[in-house]
């Protein structure tokens, strides 16, 4: 299996000098590490090439990297069916930096760059309708990011009075709790939840004594 698959990766980086920087073999899946501008052009030959004939585009994604120079890695996961074979296609984006829409390629592709829009911030340029998928209108932000607060920003409730929805500043003291694994609450109060009845029972044990 990774010997075909090691010879795929080979057929691709000969057809693509230009667009293709290496392939590896990971996990049973072929990887193709490419160049972003030339991206869109690659995922079509992976589509129509008779060896390859990924036809199927499962997903879009990303990983957030602030190490590194160019921040972000957006991934594309595709199938073929006649193969029985699957691969990823990686590039390398800096943070303010667009890539070229996949949506042309793929009609799969406009809800996952909008999803990768969403959560990482990665603009996708020629895309037919960039806006966030899954979070609200007035979010503000990017949550998958290694930089957004674990707790967010805002808490959204309704509120009877102005019967809407309103957001509200978080006041959550997640920044300063010590996760030691005895309590969700330990860092937030002196006394944790459901304690003080036993903080009670102690000092009346401590009187007696």
């Amino acid at each position: 299996m990774d010997e075909a698959l090691n010879d795929l990766g080979v057929y691709i980086a000969a057809a693509l000098p230009q667009d293709v920087i290496d392939t590896t073999v990971a996990n049973g899946e072929l990887v193709v590490h490419a160049r972003m501008p030339t991206v869109a052009k690659l995922l079509t030959f992976l589509r129509d090439d008779s060896n390859c004939l990924f036809k199927v585009l499962l997903d879009i994604t990303a990983v957030d990297r602030p190490e590194r120079e160019e921040r972000f890695e957006v991934v594309y996961i595709l199938l073929s069916l006649s193969q029985n074979q699957r691969i990823k296609v990686k590039i390398s984006v800096g943070e303010d930096v667009a890539v070229p829409t996949a949506s042309k390629v793929f009609s799969a592709a406009n809800w996952s760059e909008r999803e990768t829009w969403d959560m990482y911030g990665i603009y996708f340029s020629d895309h037919p309708d960039l806006r966030r998928i899954l979070t609200d209108y007035g979010f503000e932000g990017h949550p998958l990011r290694k930089d957004f607060p674990l707790t967010g920003r805002v808490e959204v409730r309704y509120d009877e009075t102005q019967k809407r929805v309103v957001y509200d500043p978080v006041k959550l003291t997640q920044d300063f709790r010590s996760f030691d694994f005895l309590s969700p609450w330990e860092g937030m109060t002196d006394v944790l939840p459901g304690d003080e009845k036993a903080t009670a029972d102690e000092e009346e044990e401590g009187e007696g004594a």
